[in-house]
């Protein structure tokens, strides 16, 4: 196996976990460049906030689904700064970021509104079925380096038996 792939053989950084921007089960969908740009706004009506906090007020209103990566977090907000609808601040070792007032006339409260997980219980399947998940994958890759020849031949039967049982669920309703 080349360094640069995964076990799987894929180019690393490349369809592993949560792509940017893409939401578990449930979510709305792909989301683009424009669109962090606005759910930052959005997100800045709440009050003036670091960037972390900024992600982590996201990700709540996802019900943990989604959180924007400081990648695509801290250059938009030094855009929007740029373009006059934020200003920023050091406050206790951090930059505080907040809405000018041309950023309040720009934000979009309801652009959040579409975010958010209808029932609280949902949302809460829905992490336990991404940690199951992250747990599988863990699993996986410990027979990968460490299994043998049955082991491994065993294991990707057990994981094609899990697809199909999970497809049948779904062919349930």
């Amino acid at each position: 196996m080349a360094r640069d792939t995964d076990f799987y053989g894929r180019r690393r950084g490349h369809g592993r976990g949560r792509r940017h921007g893409e939401f578990f089960a449930g979510g709305v969908g792909r989301l683009h460049r424009g669109d962090v740009r606005d759910l930052l706004l959005a997100a800045l009506i709440e009050g003036p906030a670091h960037g972390y906090e900024l992600m982590s007020r996201l990700e709540d209103q996802t019900g943990g689904r989604w959180r924007p990566s400081p990648g695509s977090v801290y250059p938009t907000l030094q855009m929007l700064e740029d373009k006059g609808l934020v200003t920023s601040r050091e406050e206790d070792g951090r930059r505080v970021y907040e809405l000018t007032d041309e950023g309040r006339e720009e934000a979009d409260a309801d652009r959040l509104s579409g975010l958010g997980v209808p029932d609280s219980a949902l949302a809460r399947q829905h992490y336990e079925l991404r940690e199951a998940l992250g747990q599988l994958r863990l699993a996986v890759k410990q027979v990968v380096v460490a299994g043998q020849g049955e082991q491994l031949e065993r294991a990707a039967g057990i994981v094609r038996d899990a697809r199909q049982a999970i497809y049948r669920l779904l062919a349930e309703d």
